[in-house]
């Protein structure tokens, strides 16, 4: 599997669990906010260098005696074809799963919940669940398959018997309250949804840089308006 980066050691990637963390290359959006601008070089391209799989292994095999999970995200790590294949090793060493995904290949998400090789996933929701704002929000690429495999995603997650965290990054001018109320009802029931603080450190798009987030106070009120229709809302730091 191309892996960009790691993290040998996490404590909030997991919740209640101590994780290491991947990040694969490559991802189909191109949203404004994002910090891992360095991970879209998809595989085969200049700059697009990438740890060697068997070391990363090696690795996880060492330090499962204190290691809990694993955590792959992105990037989009659905990009990979060796996904499956990469979570399956690393189930076997006994380790826990998550994933981060942007829901966009709800076939291979469908795939490793058949096949249980994720325990945990973690969909970013980058907007309201109409096409242009969608759009908007992935800067501007966005195909109508894409749009069609989010929505498929976040029904397919809804369903699963599995740990499932929807989050949105927060972003003044891409996201009002009513934007984020919206999406809580869109995925009413659901067991847990994050609201993360935008960052304008090291955005993708250097125009974000210059945006000044809404306060920890203002995401506390967004998430107080959506509990009535998730079970566990909260704010994240980024």
């Amino acid at each position: 599997m191309k892996v960009a980066g790691i993290i040998k050691q996490s404590l909030v990637d997991y919740p209640g669990k101590i994780a290491a963390v991947l990040f694969a290359r490559g991802c189909n959006f191109y949203c404004p906010f994002c910090h891992n601008g360095h991970l879209l070089i998809k595989p085969g391209k200049a700059g697009a260098e990438y740890l060697d799989w068997q070391e990363i292994i090696e690795l996880l095999r060492e330090r499962k005696s204190f290691l809990d999970a694993v955590v792959v995200s992105g990037g989009e790590p659905c990009l990979n074809p060796e996904l499956p294949q990469a979570l399956s090793q690393i189930k076997e060493l006994g380790y826990t799963t998550k994933l981060d995904t942007n829901g966009s290949r709800t076939a291979v998400l469908a795939q490793l919940v058949e096949q249980s090789l994720v325990d945990y996933v973690a969909m970013d929701i980058k907007g309201v669940l109409e096409y242009k704002k969608y759009l908007e929000a992935c800067g501007g690429r966005l195909t109508n398959e894409d749009f069609l495999n989010v929505k498929g995603s976040l029904y397919l997650l809804q369903k699963a018997e599995i740990e499932v965290e929807f989050r949105t990054t927060v972003v003044p001018p891409l996201h009002k309250q009513e934007d984020i109320l919206a999406i809580a009802r869109h995925i009413q029931g659901a067991s847990r949804y994050s609201l993360q603080q935008f960052n304008p450190g090291h955005t993708l798009n250097p125009d974000y840089s210059y945006i000044t987030p809404y306060t920890r106070e203002e995401l506390q009120y967004m998430a107080q308006e959506c509990r009535p229709y998730v079970k566990e809302v909260k704010v994240l730091n980024t």
